[in-house]
């Protein structure tokens, strides 16, 4: 008999086979589109997700405490992204009537044994939560500030607390086992029927009383009372853990009526209530970009048109010697650099995340990425990926052939290979340390097959097809041709090193960055929604305007210092943004996060290693395109005889 998640991967790799015909449908919506009536009465399901700790990043399933069951667990079909997020989503004994009150429901009672009690205790202290979705909606605990209208939510709520008894110095461990859940929803006038707009909670942590002996279809508990409407409305006599506690779980069920309609029932969850700042690292940005347009353009308009002219109207070879700077090395400035192989390689898998990136953020202004489709986000990049092979195989065949490279299928298969072998290996053992502390968020074996087939069965595939098509077009001619023997560098001063030059320019494209990704370092590490693409995509435009401009101004001094050797300096210029990224990330891990364990601590570095050099190929593509634009076009415009 197939499990939901094995018949989850088969449906996944026919979608992937069909070009995503299938699998699209449910990736890609706009937020509104299948909205679900309810009438009077229907029951509502609550479905119960990952536990999860921003102390420790590591989520597991509901049911790795001893929570009450449901009769059979049943598991939902999940979407790669889902899976890869560490998202485990369950059937729970938690069932609901629409519109119709409940008070004091009984879920179940346990009593724990000491591995339980220790179980529970390793949560509270790591501050998990608990995570439920009602009708796609994740349940979320309201927070009022006085400074604020409108309550801030935080996903979920918390398994237990630590306090102390009054009068006494030892710290206990108190579970919430009982929960005041509200339900909004938005009704139709005309039918009567209603959608659910908004899913709270508020948890108790109480100490249930019962009278005589325990009958799970007929005890009353004095504690909470529907009969003597006696509610639970404070935690003043809360339920401790502690090996042989008996702990009863319970809950009440309000409805509320809302004005909210179905189609802004997210707003609440996406409200940025710091949308100045945002506007305040578009405006630093653009500071940078014009300061860096201003460079370029004195370059353009004054320098070069001015040294072209002079340099078009000398007459003998003689005094065309006599020049120096950046026109004395036009018959060097094509030749081929060290390790060229590699450069096509590296400048292909750029262009590969570049499509990428682009395609996901338009997909995602347009709103087709809600995140009221949990993983759809990661499921489209990583389809993306795929299929942008195609383009990284024809960028890498077509400056292979420039280089008079005449072995195609080698650089198409390293092409192929070298990039996502090492994150597939670095993932790999991250992936083993997650499994190791038997956390949800480990990557089974079916997906991590799903993830190879994707990459060996379409991924590959498409990279030769770019490959053979870019090979097969004819190579792209130099403007000026290249001397048989390589001129002599002269000796550079020091701020023109190579080693400075690079650190140098990858300061520019990180500072017009770093803002915004304080943001999105925040949606992931401390499980915030992200939902404003809009500025993004604004900071990603001027990302690529300033790895562009800061790349071509350095390359311009370098020629003129003769030095030629622009190829990989203009690759790893813009590229070495990547190491104050990586740096940053160190920055905001020991001021912004709590993480005390090693593994967690190893986990969180090593994916923002996989980010750091995934930026590094993205940022040195868009240099590296901008000094070979540059390039060609000031030493075309340069008459040699």
């Amino acid at each position: 008999m197939a499990t939901p998640r094995s018949t989850s991967i088969r449906n996944f790799f026919i979608a992937a086979v069909l070009l995503l015909l299938i699998h699209g449908v449910n990736s890609f919506y706009l937020p509104g589109v299948a909205p679900e009536d309810f009438e009077k009465g229907d029951e509502l399901k609550v479905k119960v997700n990952k536990l999860t700790s921003i102390k420790t990043q590591l989520p597991y399933s509901y049911y790795s405490l001893p929570f009450s069951r449901p009769e059979k667990i049943l598991d939902s079909a999940e979407n790669l992204g889902e899976v890869l997020r560490g998202d485990r989503i369950e059937n729970s004994p938690y069932v609901f009537k629409m519109r119709e009150p409940q008070m004091c429901s009984i879920v179940g009672r346990i009593k724990l044994d000491a591995k339980e009690a220790k179980e529970f205790k390793e949560k509270i202290n790591d501050e998990y939560r608990v995570n439920m979705i009602l009708d796609n909606l994740p349940l979320v605990f309201p927070i009022q500030r006085q400074d604020q209208e409108s309550p801030v939510y935080q996903m979920g709520y918390h398994v237990g607390l630590k306090g102390q008894y009054t009068a006494s110095k030892d710290e206990k461990y108190f579970i919430h086992n009982h929960l005041a859940f509200t339900v909004r929803y938005h009704k139709d006038m005309q039918t009567d029927s209603a959608r659910i707009v908004g899913f709270e909670v508020k948890p108790y942590s109480v100490k249930h009383e019962y009278e005589g002996n325990w009958n799970d279809k007929n005890t009353r508990l004095t504690t909470c009372d529907p009969h003597a409407k006696h509610m639970v409305v404070n935690s003043n006599s809360p339920q401790e853990v502690e090996e042989g506690k008996e702990i009863i779980f319970t809950y009440d069920v309000e409805f509320q009526e809302s004005e909210v309609k179905w189609a802004s029932r997210w707003d609440a969850y996406l409200l940025m209530s710091d949308d100045q700042i945002h506007w305040f690292s578009i405006v630093n940005s653009l500071m940078i970009v014009l300061f860096l347009s201003g460079m370029v353009a004195m370059i353009m308009l004054r320098t070069l048109y001015r040294d072209i002219s002079k340099y078009n109207e000398l007459e003998t070879l003689e005094e065309a010697q006599e020049e120096t700077g950046w026109k004395l090395v036009h018959g060097d400035v094509f030749r081929p650099p060290k390790n060229s192989d590699l450069l096509c390689v590296y400048v292909g898998t750029g262009v590969q995340f570049l499509g990428m990136v682009v395609v996901t953020m338009m997909f995602a202004i347009l709103g087709f990425l809600s995140p009221s489709n949990r993983g759809g986000l990661m499921t489209a990049m990583l389809l993306l990926w795929v299929f942008m092979g195609l383009f990284a195989g024809f960028a890498s065949a077509r400056l292979y052939k420039m280089f008079k490279g005449t072995e195609w299928k080698k650089i198409a298969l390293n092409t192929a290979v070298i990039f996502p072998a090492t994150i597939f290996a670095l993932f790999f053992v991250l992936n083993a340390l997650i499994w190791g502390q038997k956390s949800s968020g480990a990557v089974p074996f079916g997906t991590m097959f799903a993830l190879v087939f994707l990459w060996f069965g379409i991924s590959v595939p498409l990279v030769f097809v770019g490959s053979y098509v870019g090979f097969r077009k004819p190579a792209i001619e130099d403007p000026v041709k290249t001397n048989k023997i390589p001129r002599q560098i002269p000796e550079q001063a020091w701020y023109m090193h190579p080693a400075f030059s690079v650190l140098i320019g990858g300061i520019l494209p990180f500072g017009a960055v770093f803002i915004e990704l304080f943001f999105i370092l925040t949606s992931i590490w401390l499980n915030q929604f992200y939902y404003i693409f809009g500025f993004l995509f604004l900071v990603f435009i001027i990302l690529l305007i300033t790895c562009a401009e800061i790349t071509i101004v350095l390359c311009y001094f370098q020629l003129c210092s003769e030095d030629y050797l622009w190829w990989w300096r203009s690759y790893l210029t813009s590229g070495s943004s990547a190491l104050y990224l990586f740096l940053y990330s160190a920055f905001y891990f020991f001021t912004k996060l709590e993480i005390t364990k090693l593994v967690s601590g190893i986990l969180y570095f090593g994916y923002m290693l996989i980010v750091s050099y995934a930026f590094f190929v993205l940022t040195g593509t868009i240099g590296f395109y901008a000094c070979f634009w540059f390039t060609r076009l000031i030493y075309s415009s340069v008459k040699i005889d």
